[in-house]
């Protein structure tokens, strides 16, 4: 099914069914790249003189793990972010600016190094909160080791905006020989989770709302650059990272399911989600599945290298509440079929049953980050 709208939808920027035909038929289209082509979360490219734009994606051979021949790659990654309210408990939009970029340069198995940043402010905007979303910045930008080296601003008539909006781009260098892609998934392998989800879209549209709760919840925004270096160490074989932002672990999972063709199989008792915030999802009718995290990654990994990759989240500062929550498995009777017409991701219920768990189709939660 394509696009239907004759207009932009708030829908079309959810991380859901919405947004992927979007970028399927606008985007891509237009700008295809292989690298883009990927759908990773940063795109991956040859540094040396001999990478030519515009090669097809038949004559670039990926590395691999293996690949002793292979040379270190550079890896991007851009966002904007619109979240409102700017500040929220656990953080604000400049430590979520510089952690979502972070992570996705970093999902690539890369270092993340340096970053760009960019505002769009709004006439009238206090300076007292510049300042204020500026110093966390580069607070955030200390604790992953990575520079902001180059930037720009714009300021727009009062009316025009909802007081700043930021692009964060960042770059990185992959290591010779490491291939990271939500296509790499092979039956039998296991999946995990570093940490407790639906933290970030809970405390932001509560703050939005005035809701308070018995226990307070907090966004979880970090970067989590330390974390996979610590998982691609101790699991060199890992076939792909993903941060569950918009869309929330559901949206990751459809997307390793589709690219790799194989159905994935969770266990809703095994992952992790904290009280309030399951109370809170059921009070307002959401799918914690569903809901969007700003410092939570999603690994998969071979079965024998995922105690070690376990071990590896919950040591980090960032992982004390990982968990193993599913595995990856054929599509059934060989079927060839796009795993998105197979009911690629399916979630063991508490109760026994299985459902299938889907993407969002259109906004659950607009402005979240």
């Amino acid at each position: 099914m394509g696009i239907q709208a004759e207009t932009v939808q708030l829908g079309h920027g959810s991380g859901g069914q919405m947004m992927k035909r979007i970028i399927d038929e606008v985007f891509l289209e237009a700008f295809g790249s292989p690298e883009l082509l990927a759908g990773n979360d940063a795109g991956v490219a040859e540094l040396s003189p001999s990478a030519t734009i515009g090669t097809s994606p038949s004559t670039r051979e990926p590395a691999t793990h293996d690949d002793t021949t292979a040379q270190a790659r550079l890896a991007m990654s851009t966002d904007s972010f619109v979240v409102t309210p700017q500040f929220f408990p656990g953080g604000d939009i400049g430590r979520l600016a510089i952690c979502g970029t972070v992570n996705d340069v970093a999902t690539s198995g890369a270092r993340p190094l340096y970053l760009s940043c960019g505002f769009i402010l709004e006439e009238g905007y206090p300076l007292a909160d510049l300042r204020r979303i500026c110093q966390s910045m580069a607070v955030t930008a200390r604790e992953a080791d990575v520079r902001i080296i180059t930037g720009d601003t714009k300021v727009v008539e009062r009316g025009k905006a909802d007081g700043v909006y930021i692009n964060t781009a960042g770059v990185g260098i992959v290591p010779a020989g490491v291939n990271l892609s939500g296509s790499n998934c092979l039956p039998g392998d296991l999946v995990l989770v570093s940490g407790t989800l639906g933290d970030h879209g809970i405390a932001v549209m509560s703050q939005r709302e005035g809701l308070t709760f018995s226990t307070p919840i907090e966004s979880d925004a970090a970067p989590l650059n330390h974390l996979i270096a610590d998982v691609l160490a101790a699991a060199p074989h890992t076939r792909c990272f993903r941060d569950p932002t918009r869309g929330g672990l559901a949206s990751t999972l459809n997307e390793f399911a589709q690219a790799s063709s194989v159905l994935i199989a969770v266990d809703e008792e095994a992952i992790p989600v904290k009280p309030a915030v399951r109370g809170a999802c059921g009070m307002l009718g959401y799918d914690v599945l569903q809901v969007a995290n700003e410092g939570k990654m999603v690994a998969v990994v071979p079965a024998e290298e995922a105690e070690a990759a376990l071990a590896a989240m919950r040591a980090s500062r960032y992982g004390e509440n990982a968990a193993i929550i599913g595995e990856i498995a054929a599509l059934p009777d060989g079927s060839s079929q796009p795993a998105s017409t197979t009911g690629s991701v399916r979630a063991r219920t508490p109760w026994g049953s299985t459902r299938i768990l889907d993407m969002l189709v259109g906004e659950q939660l607009p402005r979240i980050c």
